[in-house]
């Protein structure tokens, strides 16, 4: 049985961004994003369900600022109590996956794709996605990047500026490009 575009970016294989399926679902989240960000920021229950029709679940008191820019949305699950400050980028083309309780500072970016570094290949058009996993308490500050296939454990903070390349364990302080852990997160940090 062939596997169809999705699939293949879902599996982490090579894939065809520019299969008109995904195409088409890119354009329903064109739309979607658009009407979303030019609802008047007081308009909270508005914007809740609208950030229900476009991500593919979302738990409870979740508030994402304006502007935000997505791939699909459909590709990206966040739990209770979630907040994402202003020019937020979900690059869902593989599956981002949020615990509850975390916040993401302004300009975060969560990106699942990738191309391949063989030039011959990447002149292709094909690409692949590779998932994001955020954990429980995680706490991304001003400017971080994550980049694909990288899992940051409950509990952790990553510092302003940082890009995350590789997995971060939990109860975690992480900060530099790329992002290194320098410190647990302790009692001590609680003020």
């Amino acid at each position: 049985m062939t596997k169809t575009e999705q699939e293949k970016s879902f599996a982490g294989e090579l894939y065809q961004p520019y299969d008109p399926a995904l195409v088409a679902a890119r354009d329903v989240t064109i739309h979607k994003l658009w009407d979303y960000n030019h609802l008047y920021p007081l308009k909270r229950e508005e914007r809740t369900a609208a950030l229900r029709d476009l991500l593919g679940g979302m738990g409870a008191n979740c508030v994402i600022e304006q502007p935000l820019f997505c791939t699909y949305g459909s590709n990206t699950t966040v739990g209770d109590n979630f907040y994402m400050n202003v020019n937020g980028k979900l690059m869902d083309s593989g599956k981002i996956t949020i615990g509850n309780n975390v916040m993401l500072a302004p300009n975060v970016s969560l990106i699942t794709e990738e191309h391949p570094q063989d030039a011959a290949t990447r002149n292709q058009a094909l690409e692949y996605a590779h998932p994001i996993t955020l954990g429980d308490n995680v706490w991304l500050c001003t400017n971080v990047l994550v980049l694909p296939g990288v899992t940051i454990g409950e509990n952790t903070v990553v510092g302003a500026g940082s890009v995350v390349t590789k997995n971060l364990p939990a109860n975690s302080l992480a900060v530099g490009n790329p992002a290194r852990v320098i410190r647990a997160v302790a009692g001590s940090d609680r003020r």
